[in-house]
Protein backbone atom coordinates (compact mmCIF):
# COMPACT_ATOMS: atom_id res chain seq x y z
CA UNK A 1 0.00 0.00 0.00
CA UNK A 2 1.93 3.41 -1.34
CA UNK A 3 5.50 3.67 -1.50
CA UNK A 4 8.14 1.81 0.26
CA UNK A 5 8.93 4.16 3.31
CA UNK A 6 12.33 6.15 2.61
CA UNK A 7 15.16 5.73 4.56
CA UNK A 8 15.56 7.29 7.86
CA UNK A 9 18.93 8.79 8.25
CA UNK A 10 18.47 8.81 12.15
CA UNK A 11 16.92 5.02 12.44
CA UNK A 12 20.84 4.60 10.13
CA UNK A 13 22.73 6.67 12.65
CA UNK A 14 21.59 4.75 15.44
CA UNK A 15 22.16 1.40 14.28
CA UNK A 16 25.85 2.71 13.00
CA UNK A 17 25.84 3.60 16.75
CA UNK A 18 24.88 -0.12 17.59
CA UNK A 19 27.67 -1.24 15.63
CA UNK A 20 30.34 1.05 16.09
CA UNK A 21 29.67 -0.11 20.16
CA UNK A 22 29.68 -3.77 19.13
CA UNK A 23 33.07 -3.11 16.95
CA UNK A 24 34.45 -1.95 20.66
CA UNK A 25 33.96 1.88 20.56
CA UNK A 26 33.25 3.96 23.97
CA UNK A 27 29.77 6.16 24.16
CA UNK A 28 32.22 9.47 24.23
CA UNK A 29 33.90 8.98 20.59
CA UNK A 30 30.66 7.58 19.18
CA UNK A 31 29.00 10.69 20.17
CA UNK A 32 31.60 12.77 18.34
CA UNK A 33 32.19 10.80 15.74
CA UNK A 34 27.64 10.92 14.93
CA UNK A 35 27.49 14.58 16.18
CA UNK A 36 25.33 13.79 19.07
CA UNK A 37 25.26 13.90 22.61
CA UNK A 38 26.72 11.22 25.18
CA UNK A 39 22.77 10.43 26.51
CA UNK A 40 21.47 10.19 23.08
CA UNK A 41 23.86 7.44 22.66
CA UNK A 42 23.19 5.79 25.88
CA UNK A 43 19.33 5.62 25.13
CA UNK A 44 20.15 3.93 22.12
CA UNK A 45 21.92 1.03 23.22
CA UNK A 46 20.07 0.51 26.25
CA UNK A 47 16.60 0.25 23.28
CA UNK A 48 19.35 -2.11 22.17
CA UNK A 49 20.06 -4.38 24.48
CA UNK A 50 16.74 -4.45 25.41
CA UNK A 51 15.19 -5.54 22.00
CA UNK A 52 18.48 -6.06 19.63
CA UNK A 53 18.49 -4.12 16.33
CA UNK A 54 15.14 -4.06 15.50
CA UNK A 55 14.69 -1.66 18.57
CA UNK A 56 16.45 0.76 16.74
CA UNK A 57 14.14 0.67 13.58
CA UNK A 58 11.75 3.92 13.07
CA UNK A 59 8.24 3.87 14.46
CA UNK A 60 6.30 6.58 12.26
CA UNK A 61 3.82 7.91 14.26
CA UNK A 62 0.30 5.77 14.33
CA UNK A 63 -2.00 8.86 14.03
CA UNK A 64 -5.22 9.51 15.52
CA UNK A 65 -7.30 5.80 15.39
CA UNK A 66 -9.87 5.48 12.37
CA UNK A 67 -13.59 6.75 13.64
CA UNK A 68 -14.75 3.63 11.45
CA UNK A 69 -13.85 0.41 11.58
CA UNK A 70 -12.30 -1.69 8.26
CA UNK A 71 -15.70 -3.53 8.10
CA UNK A 72 -17.91 -0.02 7.86
CA UNK A 73 -15.24 1.60 5.48
CA UNK A 74 -15.73 -1.23 3.50
CA UNK A 75 -19.84 -0.60 3.09
CA UNK A 76 -19.79 2.97 2.25
CA UNK A 77 -19.15 1.49 -1.52
CA UNK A 78 -22.54 -0.25 -1.32
CA UNK A 79 -24.07 2.18 0.54
CA UNK A 80 -22.99 4.49 -2.53
CA UNK A 81 -24.03 2.14 -4.86
CA UNK A 82 -27.69 2.34 -4.16
CA UNK A 83 -27.70 6.18 -5.40
CA UNK A 84 -27.93 9.74 -3.67
CA UNK A 85 -31.56 9.67 -4.27
CA UNK A 86 -32.02 6.39 -2.41
CA UNK A 87 -31.04 8.39 0.55
CA UNK A 88 -33.09 11.48 0.47
CA UNK A 89 -30.85 13.87 -1.65
CA UNK A 90 -32.47 15.61 -5.15
CA UNK A 91 -30.27 14.51 -8.11
CA UNK A 92 -28.24 11.15 -8.15
CA UNK A 93 -25.13 13.14 -7.76
CA UNK A 94 -22.50 12.30 -4.97
CA UNK A 95 -20.98 15.01 -3.31
CA UNK A 96 -18.39 14.88 -0.83
CA UNK A 97 -20.81 17.01 1.60
CA UNK A 98 -23.61 14.24 0.70
CA UNK A 99 -21.39 11.25 1.37
CA UNK A 100 -20.45 12.76 4.70
CA UNK A 101 -24.26 12.63 5.11
CA UNK A 102 -24.96 9.51 4.35
CA UNK A 103 -22.15 8.55 6.59
CA UNK A 104 -23.05 10.35 9.32
CA UNK A 105 -26.44 8.85 9.44
CA UNK A 106 -25.83 5.36 8.66
CA UNK A 107 -22.73 5.49 11.57
CA UNK A 108 -22.89 8.01 13.60
CA UNK A 109 -19.60 9.50 12.56
CA UNK A 110 -18.91 12.89 11.33
CA UNK A 111 -16.15 13.62 9.01
CA UNK A 112 -15.07 17.10 7.03
CA UNK A 113 -15.81 17.11 3.70
CA UNK A 114 -11.93 16.67 2.37
CA UNK A 115 -11.30 13.59 4.80
CA UNK A 116 -14.58 11.97 2.61
CA UNK A 117 -12.93 13.19 -0.69
CA UNK A 118 -9.71 10.72 0.32
CA UNK A 119 -12.32 7.79 2.02
CA UNK A 120 -13.56 7.92 -1.31
CA UNK A 121 -10.45 8.00 -3.53
CA UNK A 122 -9.48 4.89 -1.22
CA UNK A 123 -12.29 3.01 -1.95
CA UNK A 124 -12.16 3.93 -5.86
CA UNK A 125 -14.66 6.41 -5.98
CA UNK A 126 -14.30 10.20 -7.33
CA UNK A 127 -16.40 12.94 -5.91
CA UNK A 128 -18.91 14.79 -8.31
CA UNK A 129 -20.02 18.34 -8.83
CA UNK A 130 -23.41 19.00 -9.63
CA UNK A 131 -24.58 20.58 -12.79
CA UNK A 132 -27.13 23.53 -11.97
CA UNK A 133 -29.14 23.72 -14.89
CA UNK A 134 -33.07 25.14 -14.37
CA UNK A 135 -35.00 22.44 -14.94
CA UNK A 136 -37.28 23.65 -17.68
CA UNK A 137 -34.31 24.02 -20.30
CA UNK A 138 -35.01 23.33 -23.30
CA UNK A 139 -32.15 22.24 -25.22
CA UNK A 140 -33.49 22.59 -29.16
CA UNK A 141 -34.39 26.22 -28.20
CA UNK A 142 -30.77 26.85 -26.45
CA UNK A 143 -29.34 25.34 -29.77
CA UNK A 144 -30.89 26.71 -32.29
CA UNK A 145 -30.30 30.67 -30.33
CA UNK A 146 -26.37 29.88 -30.78
CA UNK A 147 -26.89 28.90 -33.92
CA UNK A 148 -29.31 32.07 -35.52
CA UNK A 149 -29.01 34.83 -32.76
CA UNK A 150 -25.77 34.90 -31.74
CA UNK A 151 -24.28 35.10 -34.57
CA UNK A 152 -26.54 38.44 -35.22
CA UNK A 153 -25.86 39.73 -31.77
CA UNK A 154 -21.82 38.82 -32.36
CA UNK A 155 -20.23 42.35 -34.03
CA UNK A 156 -17.05 42.87 -35.47
CA UNK A 157 -14.85 44.80 -33.49
CA UNK A 158 -14.31 47.77 -36.18
CA UNK A 159 -17.49 49.23 -35.57
CA UNK A 160 -18.08 52.35 -33.12
CA UNK A 161 -21.40 50.49 -31.68
CA UNK A 162 -19.11 47.54 -30.10
CA UNK A 163 -18.58 50.23 -27.15
CA UNK A 164 -19.03 48.53 -24.16
CA UNK A 165 -22.26 50.37 -23.13
CA UNK A 166 -24.12 50.41 -26.40
CA UNK A 167 -23.36 46.04 -27.13
CA UNK A 168 -25.36 45.77 -23.32
CA UNK A 169 -28.13 48.34 -23.26
CA UNK A 170 -28.09 49.63 -26.18
CA UNK A 171 -27.78 53.87 -24.98
CA UNK A 172 -24.74 54.85 -27.33
CA UNK A 173 -26.40 56.84 -29.74
CA UNK A 174 -23.75 57.44 -32.86
CA UNK A 175 -24.26 61.05 -34.04
CA UNK A 176 -21.63 62.38 -36.33
CA UNK A 177 -19.38 59.54 -36.29
CA UNK A 178 -18.37 60.36 -32.24
CA UNK A 179 -20.41 58.50 -29.41
CA UNK A 180 -22.98 60.33 -26.94
CA UNK A 181 -24.19 59.73 -24.10
CA UNK A 182 -26.83 62.79 -24.23
CA UNK A 183 -26.99 66.45 -24.84
CA UNK A 184 -24.56 68.84 -24.86
CA UNK A 185 -24.36 71.47 -22.08
CA UNK A 186 -24.60 74.68 -24.02
CA UNK A 187 -24.19 76.92 -20.06
CA UNK A 188 -20.72 76.15 -19.82
CA UNK A 189 -20.28 78.66 -16.20
CA UNK A 190 -23.79 76.85 -14.78
CA UNK A 191 -21.19 73.64 -13.90
CA UNK A 192 -21.30 74.50 -10.05
CA UNK A 193 -19.02 78.02 -10.55
CA UNK A 194 -20.51 80.31 -7.66
CA UNK A 195 -19.48 84.25 -7.51
CA UNK A 196 -17.39 84.73 -4.90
Amino acid sequence: MGAPRKADWREERRKRAWALKEQGWRQKAIAEALGVSEGAVSQWLKRGRAGGVEALDAHPPKGVPARLSAEQTAQIPQLLAKGAEAHGFRGDVWTARRVAEVIHRTFGVRYHRDHVGRLLREAGWSRQQPIERATQRDEAAVTDWYERRWPTLKKSRGGSTNHRLGRRSGLLSVANGRADLGTTRTDAGAAGATDA
